[in-house]
C-alpha cells in the first residue's frame, strides 16, 4: 500500500499549521500521521515484525549512544516549511533545546526507516528528502530482503553512496564514530 488516506485540506499546509492543528484537535488522537510536500498523509499502522525490529536498533543504539546522543522513536523532525516525516529511529545531536522542539537537519545525524511494507515509498519518497535536507546518513531497514541499505554523502535530491549489509556484517557509521554495530543486532534471524 503505497498511497495513503490525506486529509483533506483547501490546500497544502505548512510544518506550523500542521502541529496547531494537532494541537486542535483536528486530528483523530491516535492517528498516526506525518506532513509531506504539505500534504497530511497517513502512516502505515506498526505490525510486530516491524516493531520488533525498532526494538532491536533502539536496544542497539542505546548501548552504544545513550550518554553522547539523542534517541528518538517514531518522533517527527522538521525538515523545512513543509515536510515533517516521522522516522523511525533518529540519531541526533545532544541538544537541551531539543526538549522543546523537534530536531531540524543540522541536529540530526542520522535518520532510520523500518521498511516491511514501505519500501519503495522509503526509498522513492523519504530519502530524498533527507539527503535535500542535508541528513548525513540515513538507514534503510529492508526487511524482507533481511538487508540493511545505508545512504552517506548527501548531494542535491540523492546520496552519493549507498551500501548494502547482510546478517553477517558489522556496520561502521562514518558520521558516528562510536556506531558500530553488527547487523545481526538488528535484522530479524527468522
Amino acid at each position: 500500500m503505497e498511497e495513503r488516506a490525506r486529509y483533506q485540506l483547501d490546500r497544502k499546509i505548512t510544518v506550523d499549521e500542521f502541529q496547531r492543528l494537532g494541537r486542535e484537535g483536528f486530528f483523530p488522537e491516535d492517528a498516526r500521521l506525518e506532513l509531506v510536500d504539505g500534504e497530511v498523509r497517513e502512516m502505515t499502522p506498526v505490525g510486530p515484525v516491524h516493531a520488533g525490529i525498532v526494538d532491536r536498533i533502539t536496544e542497539a543504539l542505546m548501548r552504544r549512544l545513550i550518554d553522547t546522543h539523542r534517541i528518538r522513536v517514531q518522533n517527527p523532525i522538521d525538515l523545512d516549511a513543509r515536510n515533517e516525516p516521522q522516522p523511525d529511529i533518529v540519531v541526533a545531536k545532544r541538544l537541551p533545546e531539543l526538549d522543546h522542539r523537534h530536531p531540524n537537519p543540522p541536529d540530526v545525524l542520522l535518520a532510520i526507516e523500518v521498511s516491511d511494507s514501505t519500501l519503495r515509498q522509503d526509498r522513492r519518497q523519504k530519502i530524498p528528502r533527507y539527503a535535500r535536507a542535508g541528513i548525513p546518513e540515513s538507514w534503510i531497514i529492508d526487511v524482507g530482503r533481511r538487508r540493511i541499505h545505508i545512504f552517506t554523502d548527501p548531494a542535491g535530491i540523492t546520496y552519493q553512496s549507498e551500501t548494502a549489509h547482510a546478517l553477517g556484517d558489522t556496520i561502521e557509521s562514518p558520521t558516528i564514530r562510536a556506531l558500530r554495530v553488527p547487523a545481526s543486532e538488528i535484522l530479524p534471524r527468522d
